[in-house]
């Protein structure tokens, strides 16, 4: 028995070298972790329950019948994060450069398997170079198969990719039909083909990091939804995010003990929001002031900075948080922040997590680059994801809610619950200088008319009291009382029920 315990032995830490010391140190001199190294960081000390440690591919073509590595080039296997049980897979480089092999799908897809049967989140951390060459369609059909259970496993459960190294062809595909994509600066990229074949093809001269990385694809193209410094840190935050999570569809939200008084008063939320209507706050000051300990976990912070997204915590229990910034664009809805809020609000959807919408937006964006990119469709994919979602949705109306925007974000008349104004709201089809110019265009010579038709348009519109009267906004309340209010409008929706016509699945405006 010594014998075989001893054989055993051995070949785990055969195994647990990867593809051997050598490229395990040049893994670390690349100042990245290895496959293993990610995991232990990832999960709870102790936790990891590998699966398939010695699998191997069964190739034989271009001498790899000599080239054998136990694993084959990933690692998976179930932990926990803070207590609660995830499925995790860790693609690793020093491996034939992490290629996918048929072997090396099978071990991926029976993660994804586990998972979704056991109603548990999904994370896979990718730091490798796409298809292995020497399987040919072999590994393409592997790669489909992973595909096709991320397309199921789509809004059953939470699903979340980090890119740790480069991620070509096949493998960047995978990680887009996942619910959330974050990325290591300087040292991981994602694209469908790499600069050498871009090169080739159309002639440009363009570097990994000008083609994929974290710069170009959490500010420019919005296929991550962040990046950080190094391989610690990237994880160490994928383990705060979980936390905000459901384990599934049917789980309920993570509740936690918190210390913070649900009906605290915030009296510097009072002058928030400035007299001049056209001088620009910061959205980001009320949402840390009404969160849970100021707990805020942005998605997409560096993309369409002019709404904001993330999750937080009231009374413990999370909530996806939408809100207008009038610190860019004076908050505008774009084509670029009506896609991003409107994804966010889906997958908030999707898991039964509340929504609490802070709401300052002077319209959508005007001008021909706006027209000619779709922001019609774009800024129905916003409207057609509030108004399908059931759950629990708050609005509050800080300031400017003018024309179809004021409708998209969550108004009553898409089922916003509880809709909510400060004083300072102003709820109107547009600006009172635009309004007064177009209602009194005989009057435009005379500065001095069109001066008083304005201030009779704002003393009737610029306020929201209009809207109160009929009945589109529940309660107008004091700035400082916000967190009260919407915690106890949490509470009272904490058992809504809703439901939409049956349908096999709608035709959201792609």
């Amino acid at each position: 028995m010594k014998d075989v315990i001893a054989e055993l032995e051995l070949r785990r830490e055969n195994a647990r070298l990867g593809g051997g010391q050598r490229r395990v140190d040049a893994q670390h001199e690349k100042g990245k972790l290895t496959a293993r190294e990610r995991i232990e960081v990832l999960l709870d000390e102790g936790s990891f329950e590998e699966f398939d440690m010695f699998k191997q591919h069964r190739c034989t073509d271009f001498g790899m019948e000599k080239n054998h590595f136990p694993g084959d080039g990933v690692v998976t296997g179930w932990g926990t994060i803070n207590g609660r049980i995830v499925y995790v897979f860790s693609k690793d480089f020093t491996v034939l450069g992490g290629s996918l092999s048929e072997t090396h799908a099978q071990k991926i897809t029976k993660i994804q398997d586990m998972a979704l049967r056991n109603r548990a989140p999904v994370i896979g951390l990718f730091d490798a170079g796409g298809a292995r060459i020497q399987e040919g369609v072999a590994a393409l059909a592997g790669y489909g198969e992973v595909f096709q259970r991320n397309v199921l496993a789509s809004g059953v459960i939470p699903q979340i990719s980090v890119i740790m190294g480069p991620c070509a062809g096949g493998d960047v595909y995978s990680p887009a039909m996942t619910d959330f994509i974050f990325m290591v600066r300087d040292s991981s990229y994602m694209f469908v083909t790499g600069p050498d074949v871009v090169k080739t093809v159309t002639n440009e001269t363009v570097t990994s990091e000008e083609l994929g990385g974290a710069s170009v694809h959490t500010v420019k193209s919005s296929v991550a939804d962040g990046a950080f410094d190094n391989d610690v840190e990237a994880l160490c935050q994928i383990r705060r995010l979980v936390d905000f999570l459901p384990a599934s569809n049917t789980s309920d939200i993570p509740e936690i003990e918190v210390y913070d008084d649900p009906d605290r008063i915030e009296v510097s939320l009072d002058s928030l929001v400035p007299a001049n209507p056209n001088k620009p706050y910061d959205m980001k000051e009320l949402i840390e002031k009404f969160v849970d300990e100021g707990d805020f976990y942005e998605i997409q912070e560096r993309y369409a900075a002019n709404i904001i997204t993330g999750f937080g915590r009231v009374e413990g229990r999370t909530v996806g948080i939408v809100a207008n910034q009038p610190m860019v664009l004076a908050g505008v809805l774009d084509s670029d922040a009506s896609r991003k809020a409107a994804r966010f609000v889906r997958f908030c959807d999707c898991f039964s997590i509340p929504l609490v919408t802070f709401v300052d937006v002077p319209g959508f964006l005007p001008g021909t680059a706006q027209e000619y990119g779709g922001l019609i469709k774009h800024g129905a994919k916003l409207l057609f994801a509030y108004a399908e979602a059931t759950v629990p949705k708050v609005t509050v109306i800080t300031r400017k809610a003018y024309g179809g925007a004021y409708d998209v974000m969550s108004s009553k008349h898409i089922r916003g619950d509880i809709n909510y104004a400060w004083p300072t709201a102003e709820i109107a089809v547009m600006g009172a200088k635009g309004a007064a110019e177009i209602l009194y265009r005989s009057e435009l010579s005379d500065a001095d008319k069109i001066a008083e038709r304005t201030k009779e348009y704002e003393d009737r519109f610029a306020n929201p009291f209009i809207a109160a009267e009929r009945g589109y906004i529940d309660e107008v309340i004091k700035p400082q009382s916000t967190r009260r209010r919407v915690s106890r409008a949490l509470a009272l929706l904490r058992t809504k029920k809703q439901e939409n016509p049956w349908k096999k699945h709608d035709n959201i405006p792609l």
